[in-house]
């Protein structure tokens, strides 16, 4: 028994909440799971490498790549766009490797209506007041950044329904856990196992 295709993890929740952190935790202990890697319009900084922290891309051939549907979701982030290429993502998959997709949930839900057979993981907050409180001690955001994202992050909460797991980030060590489980879970499922 071996697996047929690899497998689309897609990790999301509102800002703040710890996605970044349960990532980089996942991938230091797992070394079996690929990192989707983003296109971006913005300029690369100093210590970042074109094909390993994101693909950077012009506007135009940001661009075509809508156009021409390369992009599995997309986004504009202040002035500049990121988008997660689908052909990255499929090479993998179809090599047998599985991928994990860390991004907000407007992206994750555009995932979905292209890819509703990836894994939908919803890491969420223990309550308002925690990411509250994250959001003011990361000292990176002024306090109508903070009231906005709050907002949104209660509006975020209603599309809960669309995922396969709701992990609760209350101690990042055992979130971490359990969306290392669940990945192993997955793998192991019937229908991701090639039977002969």
């Amino acid at each position: 028994m071996h697996k047929k295709k690899g497998i689309l993890f897609v990790l999301s929740g509102p800002s703040g909440v710890g996605k970044g952190t349960i990532k980089e935790a996942l991938l230091k202990t797992m070394n079996d799971i690929c990192l989707s890697i983003s296109a971006t319009t913005r300029k690369p900084r100093s210590d970042e490498i074109h094909g390993e922290d994101y693909f950077f891309v012009g506007e135009n051939e940001f661009e075509e790549m809508i156009v021409s549907d390369k992009l599995l979701e997309w986004a504009e982030v202040y002035t500049n766009r990121y988008g997660t290429p689908r052909g990255f993502v499929l090479e993998h998959l179809n090599r047998g490797s599985d991928v994990l997709l860390e991004i907000d949930i407007q992206g994750a839900l555009q995932v979905k209506n292209k890819m509703p057979e990836a894994v939908f993981i919803f890491l969420s907050p223990p309550n308002i007041d925690e990411l509250a409180r994250r959001l003011c001690g990361r000292g990176q955001d002024s306090q109508e950044s903070i009231d906005l994202r709050l907002a949104t992050c209660e509006a975020e909460m209603a599309h809960i329904k669309y995922y396969n797991y709701v992990v609760v980030n209350n101690h990042i060590d055992e979130a971490v856990e359990k969306v290392r489980s669940i990945i192993q879970a997955e793998r192991c499922k019937l229908n991701n196992l090639s039977l002969g």
